[in-house]
């Protein structure tokens, strides 16, 4: 697959770049996406969530009526979940909710992920840029530049670039990682993704190994 590099003012260099069909032009897996976008989700959640059952809660005990001749259901304990102020019935406890996933499932997610997104023609080369300084109006106006204003963005360097993350880091529907860094979710998240040419061989090797 070839795509032209473009410039941060959205005008083509007259460059081109080939993605490696091995990752970018295989068939997209959406099953193995789906379990390492699940993973993912589910590694964030802290899992501290707690009520108090019946146990629990601090009420009293006592008898509130005689067991027959009221007409209505045995009521033994004000602790019961069936009165107001009682504890919940099997309420939500604190439990981890990660799970494990072969290295080669993930190895395959993130591929399908590139390639879908290359396959539906979502993502734009950039040739190599930097910032003189953080500036988020220097981010807006590549964005504008691009068309891509108001869209999820995922913009993938090279390496770490302090200028350039500090001056998107604070726009909504915009992220910044690194190639070595970026995993299936920030990907599968985005709707067009930006790839700093240098950026192309630090993918295709993380893939090889």
């Amino acid at each position: 697959m070839e795509l032209s590099v473009l410039n941060i003012q959205g005008k083509e260099t007259g460059k081109k770049v080939t993605l490696s069909d091995e990752i970018f032009g295989i068939e997209p897996n959406e099953h193995v996406v789906w379990l390492d976008v699940k993973q993912f989700l589910a590694n964030q959640r802290q899992g501290t969530h707690k009520s108090k059952e019946r146990a629990e809660v601090s009420r009293s005990t006592r008898k509130l009526k005689k067991q027959k001749g009221t007409g209505g259901a045995r009521a033994g304990s004000a602790k019961s979940p069936l009165m107001k102020g009682g504890g919940r019935i099997f309420g939500p406890r604190p439990r981890d909710y990660s799970f494990k996933l072969n290295k080669k499932v993930k190895s395959l997610a993130r591929q399908s992920a590139f390639a879908a997104k290359a396959q539906g023609g979502n993502v734009t080369i950039l040739e190599n840029f930097t910032f003189d300084s953080p500036k988020t109006k220097s981010y807006i106006a590549l964005l504008d530049a691009l068309s891509l204003a108001g869209k999820k963005t995922l913009l993938i360097l090279p390496e770490d670039n302090k200028n350039v993350y500090l001056s998107g880091r604070n726009l909504p529907k915009t992220t910044i990682g690194t190639a070595g860094q970026v995993n299936t979710y920030d990907l599968v998240n985005a709707t067009q993704l930006l790839i700093v040419e240098e950026a192309i061989s630090t993918i295709e090797s993380s893939f090889s190994k």
